[in-house]
């Protein structure tokens, strides 16, 4: 692979930077980078068939366990926003081995903890590192790729972002019933160390970085604003039930967001560095790909976490066996992913991306035609079939939404794409989980038992899952590529 560097002029506040790696090295480096982002967000979903064992352990209800998962995700949207500066202001050995310093703690503090609180701060601590890991990664990409290439490239990429979700509840099937969950922890750590010693040998420390300094206001104010609304997404089931705080958070949320919105404007325009400029947003093909990505994190995260509960208690399938059958989408999304983006870069976008969204809409329609005698086998073909749309839209959606950008945006507009997949993904989440619950007790209370519930939830999750697929759709024919963006001053 070959350098495709873009002319950009200095600013006031910092120097462009291009690679840290000289190009004989951006292959060995993109590889170390994508093994780390693998085993990270591999994590994020694998505790969600592990779930009941801890519960057991440590006597928490399902209320508070799903935090390990919810904390989690809360961490990374709190983080990803700063790291448009980080990766402008350190170098990416610097950043690569801080990162995988605080998974390599949380992932030994989590494997010996006595306690679920011990285990929530183990997940907190490792968050903070797969925040770094993600956007670091995306623009390694993007300013190391010529762009004839990123398509490929992110192809590879995407696996990380798309399959590691998909085979974690597998993994973590068959490690817990073979072990244990804490053993989860267990095989990630030696990984993880390697890893982390191949980046310290791999990277360099050269490359020019940013003088400039963090603002600290908008730091509080991205906290407060992406955690506030992760919260209240992740706590729709409480708000139900009658609860006020999260909407409480939502509302600080919102509020917070806005004038952090408002404060990155004001930097902007003062010629002071923002902790995460918007202008991406100006970029009608950055909009548009970025919104697709939610709607499939969203649809993705969603079915990951309800088609297990409706393998295991509607239709009493083992911890190993749901494992085994959400397998082949994962496996369909790891080989399809890399050949559609090597079909983007030869073909370009449309051929590849309309048939992502109709079997990523379809899948999700024909998911909710499942019901209690549905055959397994049928269960995972329509998995596959929305997997596939997965596998297609993604690698695309990253590369025509970065690419789209001038170069000196690139760190920003990856940590606004890795902030709003968390915020997707807490948000589909808590929409599935809500129409799971609702769903199920309204057929309850017309006297359905309770399988037969369960099963009419799962459908009404699913029919969300085809109306934000349609979303997609919609929004994919709208879709006009910029393949290479001008740089601006």
């Amino acid at each position: 692979m070959s350098h495709a560097p873009t002319p950009t002029a200095p600013t006031p506040t910092s120097s462009r930077r291009g690679p840290d790696t000289p190009t004989g090295r951006v292959g060995p480096v993109i590889a170390v980078l994508v093994i780390a982002a693998f085993v990270m967000i591999l994590n994020e979903t694998v505790l969600s068939v592990a779930l009941p064992p801890l519960m057991q352990e440590f006597s928490v209800p399902a209320t508070t366990a799903q935090w390990l998962t919810t904390g989690f995700m809360l961490t990374m949207a709190v983080v990803i926003p700063t790291t448009g500066f980080l990766i402008r202001r350190f170098s990416t050995r610097g950043l690569f081995v801080t990162a995988l310093a605080l998974f390599l703690v949380g992932t030994v503090v989590a494997a010996l903890a006595p306690s679920f609180a011990l285990v929530l701060l183990a997940r907190v601590v490792q968050a903070g590192g797969t925040a770094i890991i993600l956007p670091l990664l995306m623009t390694t990409t993007l300013t190391s790729v010529a762009p004839q290439h990123r398509g490929t490239i992110m192809g590879l990429n995407s696996i990380v972002i798309s399959v590691g979700p998909a085979v974690g509840p597998t993994l973590s099937g068959i490690v817990v019933d073979l072990a244990g969950w804490r053993s989860i922890f267990w095989v990630m750590l030696p990984i993880a160390a390697l890893t982390l010693v191949a980046g310290a040998l791999t990277l360099r420390a050269n490359g020019e970085t940013a003088r400039a300094r963090m603002d600290v206001w908008s730091v509080a104010l991205s906290a407060v604003a992406f955690g506030g609304i992760v919260y209240a997404l992740a706590s729709i089931g409480a708000v139900l039930e009658g609860a006020w705080i999260p909407l409480a958070a939502a509302v600080i949320g919102v509020a917070a967001l806005v004038m952090f919105a408002r404060r990155q404007g004001a930097l902007s325009r003062s010629a002071r560095e923002p902790l995460l400029s918007l202008r991406p947003f100006a970029v009608p093909t950055f909009r548009t790909a970025v919104l697709v990505v939610m709607m499939c994190m969203a649809t993705m995260l969603g079915a990951v976490i309800v088609l297990p509960i409706y393998l295991q208690d509607a239709r009493g399938v083992s911890v190993l066996a749901t494992g085994l059958l959400l397998l082949p989408g994962g496996l369909i999304q790891g080989i399809i992913s890399p050949i559609a983006g090597r079909l983007y870069d030869r073909i370009g976008a449309a051929p590849v991306l309309i048939p992502g969204a109709v079997l990523l809409a379809g899948g999700q329609w024909m998911l909710a035609t499942i019901g209690a005698d549905t055959p397994l086998w049928l269960v995972v073909v329509l998995h596959v079939v929305f997997c596939a749309g997965m596998a297609a839209l993604m690698p695309v959606l990253m590369t025509m939404s970065l690419s789209s950008l001038p170069r000196e945006q690139y760190p920003y507009g990856s940590a606004i794409v890795n902030t709003l997949q968390q915020l997707a993904g807490a948000a589909g989440t808590a929409l599935f989980v809500a129409a799971l619950t609702i769903g199920a007790a309204l057929a309850a209370d017309g006297g359905t038992g309770a399988s037969d519930a369960l099963v009419a939830g799962t459908r009404g999750s699913f029919v969300v899952g085809g109306i934000l697929g349609l979303v997609a759709f919609v929004a994919v024919c709208f879709l006009r590529p910029r393949r290479e963006a001008p740089a601006t001053h």
